[in-house]
């Protein structure tokens, strides 16, 4: 058997990160045998490797950058030295090379670790016995010769086949990355999105790699390009280079972006003259793949898609509001107190307004904070217009906000992709124009969290004679996809809507709703009061993020679930400002696991992960095969260490992963407010420091306080929570969708 070699990996350099390649090559060399891979970054190949080397009696640990790494390799490394205060004696490599195994208990190692679907550790060793060092050579020519190995069959067999083909695939796109100075395990993926033919289109145009491929940016297709010989200057380059700028603003939430802040943001990216760039903007207008138009009195520049869906989300609420209701005419003055008689409750003045607005509209927006009655109201208008006998929907952005609907109205609530219907195999929905959904109201809650993208899909499936209620918190963080539906609809003035601001007394009571409304305008959380009673919202000081560190384990581990009864994984959510730094959801989460649930066998490693039975995790790309979403949380129910795969349940359904799909999941012990919009959790945890500086937003932690029902706890600094009480809402976002609203309706 030939033995694959990779070329030098070179780390990824990205904004904000320095090449850790060596400065001098010229230095001490190691070989060994890769024993463990104890850590391993999918986004820059980072890996903390222990390796049996030659002339060495015991393991030693090697820190470098790797696209992909596996127990039992044969790893040359150039580096030298470091004996880190924390970690000890480590060879750090500023050049990493792998090649395939060739030993029986290299093979042995590089099988059982996952490279392959279908062989796990015990499979692993079962070969190795029968077949020995020929063990490749067997699976690639005389694969029928596998099911000699006891436990073999014909399903396995097939399996095996197909991983090894696919492993033969990537290790040839993993080649050539390597050889044009690209370090990065996005290999699997990369094969998975362009198939067999992803070298050929890669060569063709490497900037087509930012565009399709997670985790692969415009600085590392740009890498390729230049190795590929695709000049600095080249046109291809200078457009791709707009169209990357457009992408991060649509990163940042924006539609479109200045023009003179987009020339400028290229010309730093690309390093050529602005009028090369003036020459790509232009062509790509021509193509139509971007669109000028004003915004606020500048020349701006959308993505073409962006911009042809905030207009037709602006027609279609236009069309909608002046339309007739389909229930023809109902009269409010008998309707409200009858309302009042089934559910027993008393409607306020704002909420008997908002009632009669309601059943005279075809298109109504509900916005208001906690405890305002958001819910007593929509429940009381399903209630009246049921009686009618309409054909109710009712959805929500995520599977969690969704489930939460259902409670509070008893009726059927689904997300928004289920009740759009995913269409996997040919992308986008099912419904749409041409199918639309079969409703005469359909019912939209969490509607700040819905983006442009996701709203004009959602308008486009409605009939024209069905009516929409849009209910949504506005003061919370819009949505993370681009664009401020919700904000701008409401700020145009152009569509009905009713704005509840009156907190009644019972949830007066609680301090989260009273914290939360004081945050939202602007001032500080009050303290608890004087005594030991139990309250509801607790500030727990904390001199600096170690101190923080330590002081919200106990809390997690030990004070709540004591003082509260709460279970610290399944009740208790830590909700951070950002993913990075002590106090940093990534770093939380590993603490975390190490006292909530210590990793143990069956384990599997992948993408810097560990997962055990029992871990919490969350989704974070929407996955439609799986019918999985950004923000679904889960448990890790079943780890098969043989397949290399495991079960995650969400909400009482089972999902399989391979290892190679781990890339979708986090550990979500801990998670960013961001990732937790639409959801509520019985105790929410919010480490708060100066460490977080840049995220320091009063909607930020508004919406933070709001997830928690039962209990919130803020652990960290008072400045930083003054900071971000006295801060700017958020920060500016260009879309046009007010804009298209406003001038319509005058």
């Amino acid at each position: 058997m030939t033995a694959v070699a990779t070329a030098a990996v070179q780390p990824r350099v990205g904004p904000g990160t320095k090449s850790t390649a060596p400065a001098a090559p010229d230095r001490e060399v190691l070989a060994g045998l890769v024993e463990r891979v104890t850590f391993h970054n999918a986004e820059n190949g980072f890996c903390v490797l222990r390796i049996k080397a030659r002339g060495h009696r015991d393991l030693i640990t090697v820190v470098g950058h790797a696209a992909s790494i596996s127990a039992g390799e044969f790893v040359q490394a150039t580096g030298s030295w470091n004996n880190d205060r924390t970690h000890g004696l480590q060879f750090k490599a500023g050049f990493l090379r792998t090649t395939m195994p060739t030993t029986a208990e290299g093979i042995e190692k590089y099988l059982g670790s996952g490279m392959i679907r279908g062989i796990g550790p015990v499979y692993a060793k079962k070969l190795v016995k029968a077949f020995g060092t020929d063990v490749f050579d067997v699976i690639e020519r005389e694969a029928d010769r596998l099911r000699e190995v006891p436990g073999i069959g014909p399903v396995r067999v097939k399996r095996i086949i197909s991983g090894w083909a696919d492993q033969k695939v990537i290790r040839e796109i993993m080649l050539f990355l390597h050889s044009h100075g690209v370090g990065t395990s996005r290999s699997v993926r990369i094969f998975k999105t362009y198939g067999a033919d992803a070298i050929q289109l890669i060569s063709e145009n490497p900037y087509r790699l930012a565009r399709d491929i997670r985790g692969i940016g415009f600085i590392t297709a740009d890498a390729v390009a230049a190795r590929l010989g695709i000049e600095k200057t080249a046109m291809v380059r200078a457009r791709a280079g707009i169209a990357y700028a457009l992408a991060e603003a649509m990163d940042e939430g924006h539609c479109g972006f200045p023009r003179d802040e987009l020339v400028t943001l290229a010309e730093k990216l690309l390093e050529i003259p602005q009028a090369l760039i003036e020459d790509a903007i232009a062509l790509e207008l021509a193509d139509g793949t971007v669109v000028a138009d004003r915004l606020d009195g500048r020349d701006a520049v959308f993505l073409s898609g962006l911009y042809r869906s905030e207009q037709n989300i602006a027609m279609r609420l236009l069309d909608l509001a002046a339309g007739t209701p389909p229930w023809g005419g109902i009269d409010a003055d008998a309707a409200i107190p009858w309302v009042e008689g089934r559910t027993g409750l008393t409607l306020a003045e704002s909420q008997r307004t908002a009632v009669r607005l309601a059943v005279s509209s075809k298109l109504l927006v509900i916005t208001g904070g906690p405890g305002v009655g958001k819910t007593t109201l929509v429940n009381s208008i399903l209630k009246i217009l049921a009686v009618k006998g309409l054909k109710l929907a009712l959805a929500a952005p995520t599977g969690r906000a969704a489930k939460r609907l259902t409670e509070s109205t008893g009726l059927e609530a689904r997300t928004i992709h289920r009740l759009l219907e995913v269409d996997p195999a040919h992308g986008g929905f099912k419904r749409n124009e041409m199918q639309p959904l079969e409703c005469d109201l359909l019912v939209i809650d969490e509607t700040s969290m819905v983006d442009v993208p996701l709203m004009n899909a959602l308008l486009r499936a409605v009939p024209s004679q069905s009516a929409v209620l849009l209910v949504g918190d506005v003061d919370q963080l819009p949505s993370v996809g681009p664009g401020q539906v919700l904000a701008d609809v409401i700020n145009s003035g152009a569509l009905p809507v009713v704005r509840l601001t009156e907190v009644f007394r019972q949830a007066a009571e609680s301090r989260i709703i009273v914290n939360a409304h004081r945050v939202n305008q602007g001032l500080m959380p009050e303290p608890p009061p004087a005594g030991d009673g139990l309250t509801d919202f607790y500030f727990v000081d904390a001199a600096d993020p170690e101190d923080g560190v330590r002081k919200l384990i106990h809390m997690v581990r030990d004070r709540i679930p004591r003082r509260f009864g709460l279970d610290p994984v399944r009740d208790i959510q830590i909700l951070c400002p950002m993913n990075r730094g002590g106090m940093g959801a990534r770093s939380l989460n590993i603490e975390l696991q190490k006292v909530l649930n210590p990793p143990r066998d069956p384990r599997i490693e992948r993408f810097g992960w560990t997962f055990c039975e029992g871990d919490k995790v969350m989704q974070i790309e929407n996955d439609y095969d799986k019918e999985v979403y950004n923000g679904d949380l889960g448990v890790v129910s079943k780890i098969d260490a043989e397949d290399n795969s495991l079960l995650i349940e969400f909400d009482g359904r089972e999902v399989a992963y391979d290892a190679g799909e781990l890339d979708q999941v986090v550990l979500a012990y801990a998670t960013t407010i961001h990732k937790s919009q639409g959801s509520e959790y019985p105790a929410v945890v919010l480490p708060l420091t100066m460490q977080h500086y840049t995220m320091l937003q009063r909607n930020l932690v508004y919406t933070g306080i709001t997830r928690g029902k039962r209990l919130v706890v803020i652990v960290g600094q008072r400045k930083a929570m003054a900071m971000a009480v006295k801060g700017n809402q958020s920060r500016r976002r260009w879309s046009k969708l007010g804009d298209w609203l406003t001038s319509a309706n005058h």
